[in-house]
């Protein structure tokens, strides 16, 4: 079967900035927060202040992943040149989604940068309080005048827009908010990432929010669900659930495998977060092939 991991990054150098303020790379794969907390980042291996693309490939090489979207965040920092660089080598394995900060002064002429110079054909926006635009902004709501001129200028230069509203019960959270958006921009593709980043009791609320969000343009990667089950281990039986009832709401054709790679693999192996969606049995060999492959490569590469 082929495979598309339609979440993963790469970083020359963490250099992000959070609720907690600046994160800095401080070696074997850890980094630093302003408030002074250490932690592993990404697994030493592989690299010791950023992940190269040849690191991401390795990975992709041993698990069978044929290509990779290249999404970015707050997280690790925003790397547009770097992810640039990434997709113009190896074009055949990777694209990606560029991202800025639209409270920019110059937004215009960073996004002439990165649309018209780089050639990004889609753009993402990490909305999270705790290492989204939220955690260091006023909160910014998507039916509100900043975004609402972020995807208007997305719908003039035909990008896909990829959202991470994430966590339920959270400012960011805007699920009616991303609805109207959704319907108000026909002619865009959203993409949703972590399929809403439900946690371990959330069923209910997932189900709800799907049903909202069920449209022809939305689309949602499941990268992180099992992560986001913790304590659970593989084979993650909540996350299990949460992909059956997004089946039954969404259809097999709006999910996109993804794993959130590298920071995910200091909690588990590739080969988990692959697996357990195999062997769950929640999708036939058909339905494996649409959400492994054939929807990433329609909406990410076509």
């Amino acid at each position: 079967m082929k495979i598309i991991d339609a979440h993963a990054h790469v970083a020359q150098y963490i250099s992000g900035f959070t609720s907690r303020g600046e994160l800095r790379a401080i070696g074997g794969g850890k980094a630093q927060h302003a408030t002074g907390e250490v932690f592993q980042m990404f697994p030493p291996e592989l690299g010791d202040t950023g992940v190269s693309p040849e690191a991401i490939l390795s990975i992709m090489d041993k698990n069978g992943v044929d290509k990779a979207v290249l999404l970015q965040g707050n997280w690790l920092g925003f790397q547009n040149e770097y992810t640039a660089e990434a997709i113009k080598k190896y074009p055949s394995r990777f694209t990606g989604a560029a991202t800025y900060d639209p409270f920019c002064v110059k937004v215009d002429d960073v996004r002439n940068h990165l649309f018209k110079d780089l050639g990004f054909n889609a753009v993402k926006f990490e909305l999270s309080n705790g290492s989204g635009l939220m955690a260091n902004h006023a909160p910014l709501y998507l039916d509100g005048k900043i975004m609402r001129g972020c995807f208007d200028d997305a719908r003039e230069r035909g990008l896909t827009v990829v959202l991470d509203i994430g966590r339920p019960r959270n400012v960011c959270w805007q699920i009616d908010a991303a609805a109207e958006a959704v319907l108000k921009y026909p002619q865009v593709t959203f993409v949703f990432c972590h399929l809403l980043a439900p946690q371990i009791d959330d069923e209910k609320l997932l189900s709800e929010s799907l049903e909202k969000l069920v449209n022809l343009n939305v689309y949602f990667d499941i990268s992180s669900l099992a992560r986001n089950q913790q304590p659970e281990k593989y084979p993650y039986p909540t996350a299990v659930r949460h992909l059956k009832n997004a089946k039954a709401i969404v259809g097999t054709d709006r999910l996109m495998f993804g794993t959130d790679i590298p920071c995910n693999l200091v909690h588990d192996s590739y080969s988990n977060l692959k697996d357990y969606v195999i062997n769950s049995g929640v999708f036939s060999n058909r339905e494996l092939e649409d959400v492994f492959y054939n929807t990433a490569e329609k909406v990410y590469f076509s």
